[in-house]
């Protein structure tokens, strides 16, 4: 149902995520899918429900069950087999909260968990076992976490996570991002977000009003993992979001049956840049339970990278990097003797 509030016939976020398939069923009927493949998908789906907007499944081929886009969204039965190794914290976030919402893992930089909501839940997330309730830095309007960053002179940067800190309104983000311009010590204010390109609709005039003009230096950090992914409306997110002053990053996750071969990775980094993205990070999997699947191992990891570094010119290739708990940076990939 569409809230009562948005006019009908008009794109409009907040209609686009009210419409979001939520129901496996749905999603293999939409896609002409196997119905054998419902069962394990609703068994999944109990643990972490499945959740991704109707423009994104269009960008699915019918009738493919590999379709690379589709594989990161549909609840498997391999999510629910443990494996050594896989936790449900894999990157150590729990250990550097130190306040509501608050991470602190990286010199000079802090991270607001703004939210645990999100447009898309994509099958590999590595907080879909966060305790978002338990660290919610709106309980107090994100004072506790804003007097925090105040008082660490070393802090020039904020990082807005979740979930998908876009999920919040215009109104609460504005708010959000005037009090952390009001530190003098901020340089930048990075945005992690998914959602201009599962939902495109999100870049809207009310979000770009609050953040063209903020004062700090703006760092949007998308996440695509394939080239399929980045249709018109996507292009058209991004030109909108460089036209407010923002600087365009991608961060991917290398996935197996999803972006793990050359071609796909470089057309991946082709595409981004004809949007005005610079690939940033390609991220080994975060072993986070529940996605075992995805893996890649790290020789193949390594071999895929230095291919695509041979075909493509050096600033079309991401760093390859795997998050590790306690490390003071992103490391980059590389494999024991």
């Amino acid at each position: 149902m569409i809230p009562a509030n948005i006019p009908l016939g008009q794109p409009n976020w907040r209609a686009e995520l009210a419409r979001a398939v939520d129901d496996p069923a749905e999603l293999i009927q939409l896609l002409g899918l196997d119905a054998g493949l419902l069962p394990h998908a609703r068994a999944a789906a109990r643990s972490f429900p499945l959740r991704v907007p109707r423009g994104f499944v269009a960008r699915m081929k019918r009738g493919d069950a590999a379709d690379p886009l589709l594989r990161q969204v549909l609840p498997l039965g391999a999510e629910l087999e443990q494996h050594p190794g896989f936790s449900t914290d894999p990157t150590g976030d729990l250990a550097v909260i130190s306040a509501p919402g608050l991470l602190t893992k990286y010199q000079g930089r802090a991270l607001l968990v703004t939210t645990g909501a999100c447009a898309v839940h994509c099958r590999y997330c590595f907080r879909r076992h966060f305790p978002y309730a338990d660290s919610n830095p709106r309980a107090d309007g994100w004072r506790t976490a804003l007097a925090a960053i105040a008082a660490d002179p070393t802090i020039d940067e904020v990082i807005l996570s979740g979930g998908d800190p876009l999920s919040l309104s215009d109104t609460r983000l504005s708010e959000l991002a005037a009090a952390l311009a009001a530190l003098p010590q901020l340089k930048r204010l990075r945005i992690h977000t998914r959602q201009p390109v599962v939902l495109p609709e999100r870049v809207d005039d009310a979000l770009l009003a609050w953040l063209a003009p903020l004062r700090l230096q703006k760092v949007v950090v998308l996440h695509a993992n394939h080239a399929q992914e980045l249709d018109a409306g996507v292009a058209h997110a991004c030109a909108k979001l460089r036209d407010a002053g923002a600087t365009l990053l991608n961060q991917s996750v290398l996935l197996r049956g999803v972006n793990d071969s050359v071609a796909a990775l470089a057309a991946l980094s082709e595409r981004l840049f004809t949007l005005g993205a610079l690939p940033y990070y390609l991220h080994q999997l975060d072993r986070v339970q529940g996605a075992a699947h995805f893996e890649v191992g790290d020789r193949e990891a390594l071999a895929l990278h230095a291919a695509l570094t041979a075909r493509l010119p050096g600033y079309l290739v991401p760093r390859l990097v795997r998050e590790v708990a306690g490390a003071p940076a992103k490391q980059p990939l590389a494999v024991d003797a």
